[in-house]
């Protein structure tokens, strides 16, 4: 639980809501002004949070998130825009290597995916109080086809330990109409965010489907 006072959407939403407005003064994704590393990887630093609140279900999302992110803090001390950090792994012929800038760099994103999806579905939802069936198909679209049948089923069984709805809200220190807010501003300012990582892999030739 956020401890008292502590807002965690809104910190998540006002660090996506900088990155979209320094998106929306850049030139083309292809352009070396890119994004910098440094603000993603703090901004995307406040999501684990998220991750960690959903339980058992979301287990190996949190750990395997919070050591990429951790990464890609670590790149941002010599590496500062996030172009740079893709051009330097082709160059060294390691973009897929496992431990790799990149390979990290994609995966967050997918993490910052299955948040935003995870939120529209919240938001459209009529099943109540129930998050089982708002995370089953952020889980599908975003994370099940990259993982195993083993994990698959684990990830599965772990819907049934979900938190509650408001028991999530309670976390966040959050209420119905103030969540909703912090939500819809979120998946407004991370959609632009996440299109531009996609975009900085497909102008290099990279694709995101690996």
């Amino acid at each position: 639980m956020a401890g008292e006072g502590e807002k965690p959407l809104r910190r998540i939403t006002e660090a996506f809501d900088s990155l979209a407005e320094e998106l929306r003064s850049l030139q083309p994704s292809s352009s070396p002004q890119g994004l910098e590393v440094g603000p993603l990887s703090r901004a995307c630093s406040h999501v684990s949070v998220l991750f960690g609140f959903l339980g058992f279900a979301f287990k190996f999302a949190e750990s395997d998130y919070v050591s990429k992110v951790d990464d890609l803090m670590e790149a941002s001390k010599s590496i500062s825009k996030l172009p740079s950090l893709l051009d330097q792994d082709i160059e060294q012929d390691c973009v897929r290597r496992g431990g790799s800038h990149s390979r990290n760099l994609l995966r967050v994103k997918r993490g910052l995916d299955m948040v935003k999806v995870l939120f529209e579905q919240i938001l459209i939802s009529d099943r109540g109080n129930s998050l089982k069936d708002p995370a089953s198909i952020a889980y599908s679209q975003v994370f099940a086809p990259h993982h195993s049948w083993a994990i698959r089923k684990a990830v599965a069984a772990g819907m049934y330990t979900l938190p509650t709805k408001a028991q999530l809200l309670k976390k966040l220190n959050e209420d119905e109409d103030s969540a909703r807010i912090q939500m819809q501003a979120y998946i407004f300012s991370s959609g632009p965010v996440i299109l531009y990582i996609n975009e900085l892999f497909l102008a290099r030739g990279l694709g995101i489907d690996w």
